[in-house]
């Protein structure tokens, strides 16, 4: 493809991910302008990850609702050359299984999987934000006979992933507040371009009343940090036709507590509109969920987390300024409390037990037509 095409693209999926699309919306355009810039096979697996533990909560294929147990199973429970988390935590951010294999594709059991289904390549996208966070990752494919994918579909790729990410992120944000799980749920307020409030989701005058300085419940007047960043996110803009850059402000509440905003330009349906998402400054739902479910000290949950995360013994140690002695002893205490022998073993116990009833419940919600939720199962609902 050539070079106008792809500018074209990139275009697009930057103005998509600030329409604050529902997330199946956002993929099915999103599939569309990637193949006119890089061509692949059938459309791509899209996945949405929880930042906080990198697994699994969503996944997105106009062919294929439902993923076959057998791969998740594959992905978190067997080594190969090529899986989610590496790609994700590579400083690249995208990889091909030809370039991991040392170009013998045939010596991974991940090849074998992906031609049952006619995929003879395999590309692997990070959707990070620009701040470093992972929120899911594109899977692109090809069939035999075709040409590898090229440095320059490969850099077009990192260019949009940004924006990718961006836009899953604020697709879970959004269905998560217009359809709340629990009292954590985000909230979100949309204002039309005279200022006043349009809409909010369920929950949302909590989240207002929390805010400094409003008075939403007697004067139906929102607090100035939320008029602030509507207003940066409108002045990145430009028209109706490019939404511009998603603002964010960390404001400290009234009872102590860091509070996250996200204001985002809405350019569908020619009315300038901006929404803002409230939500907890650490929305991470794996820590309360690791400590109940199995007993673990505030310290076996971190390492918990860095495990999930992919890091080695030394990096755990590294990170919490431990010895790697201690780091073994913890991961010896979270064995046993958890009933496994091993980190592979661990990472597919959490992830079936906890992130794998989110992924089929998701993917039951898509089908429904109903928003797509982040983050693991809670305790109670499992």
């Amino acid at each position: 493809m050539g070079a106008y095409a792809k500018e074209r693209a990139g275009e697009r999926i930057a103005a998509l991910a600030g329409q604050g699309l529902d997330l199946p919306t956002f993929w099915r355009e999103s599939t569309e302008a990637v193949a006119a810039a890089v061509p692949h096979y059938m459309s791509p697996c899209w996945f949405t990850l929880d930042p906080a533990s990198l697994l699994v909560t969503s996944h997105y294929q106009a062919e294929l609702f439902e993923l076959p147990p057998e791969w998740m199973a594959q992905e978190y429970y067997e080594d190969d050359f090529h899986n989610l988390t590496s790609v994700v935590r590579s400083e690249r951010g995208v990889s091909t299984l030809h370039e991991a294999t040392g170009g013998n594709p045939s010596s991974s059991a991940r090849w074998h999987a992906n031609m049952e289904y006619g995929g003879d390549q395999e590309l692997l996208l990070a959707l990070r934000t620009r701040a470093g966070e992972a929120w899911g990752v594109a899977g692109l494919y090809r069939e035999p006979g075709q040409p590898q994918f090229d440095q320059e579909e490969l850099e077009f790729l990192r260019a949009v992933s940004t924006y990718l990410a961006e836009g899953a992120r604020r697709g879970l944000l959004v269905g998560e507040a217009a359809d709340p799980e629990g009292p954590g749920a985000p909230g979100l307020v949309v204002l039309n371009e005279n200022w006043s409030v349009e809409s909010l989701t369920p929950g949302t005058e909590r989240w207002l009343g929390k805010l400094p300085d409003g008075d939403w419940d007697g004067q139906n007047r929102l607090p100035p940090s939320v008029l602030a960043v509507a207003g940066r996110a409108l002045r990145t803009a430009d028209g109706q036709e490019v939404a511009g850059e998603v603002a964010v402000a960390r404001v400290l509440s009234r009872d102590g507590r860091w509070i996250v905003l996200h204001g985002a330009s809405l350019v569908a349906g020619g009315a300038r509109r901006v929404a803002v998402i409230i939500e907890p400054a650490h929305p991470a739902r794996i820590t309360p969920l690791l400590i109940a479910a199995y007993g673990l000290t505030p310290r076996e949950e971190e390492v918990t987390r860095l495990v999930l995360q992919g890091d080695s013994t030394a990096q755990i140690a590294d990170a919490l300024f431990v010895s790697p002695h201690t780091v073994q002893q913890h991961l010896k205490s979270v064995f046993e409390k958890t009933g496994v022998r091993s980190r592979r073993e661990l990472v597919g116990k959490l992830f079936f037990s906890h992130y794998e009833p989110r992924l089929r419940d998701n993917e039951r919600r898509i089908i429904a037509g109903q928003p797509v939720r982040g983050g693991p199962v809670p305790r109670e609902a499992a």
